[in-house]
């Protein structure tokens, strides 16, 4: 199967902020997070992967509690990776006849 990134964005409170990007590392699929301020301004873009969610969360993770305290609303930019269905014109096993 082929992966499809696909984008969303979030918009949160900065009291909220902290919370909603953990609740979106867990979630597996999410590939990149990006926080920006309401003017566009990025202030924050996390690469997210497996290996380094668990050695970088922590401080990632107190950097946007100091950030949130300073705006006041902020928009999450995601980038998320789903799995594509094959074509219809493929076989299904990957072996033609």
């Amino acid at each position: 199967m082929a992966f499809q990134d696909f984008i969303e964005e979030v918009q949160v409170l900065g009291r909220d902020l902290v919370d909603k990007v953990k609740s979106l590392i867990h979630e597996g699929n999410v590939r990149r997070i990006i926080v920006r301020d309401e003017h566009g301004n990025t202030f924050l873009e996390i690469p997210v992967t497996v290996a380094a969610v668990s050695a970088v969360i922590a401080p990632v993770l107190a950097a946007l509690g100091t950030i949130s305290a300073l705006v006041s609303k902020f928009t999450i930019v995601v980038v998320r990776t789903e799995d594509k269905p094959p074509s219809s014109g493929e076989p299904k096993n990957g072996v033609s006849s």
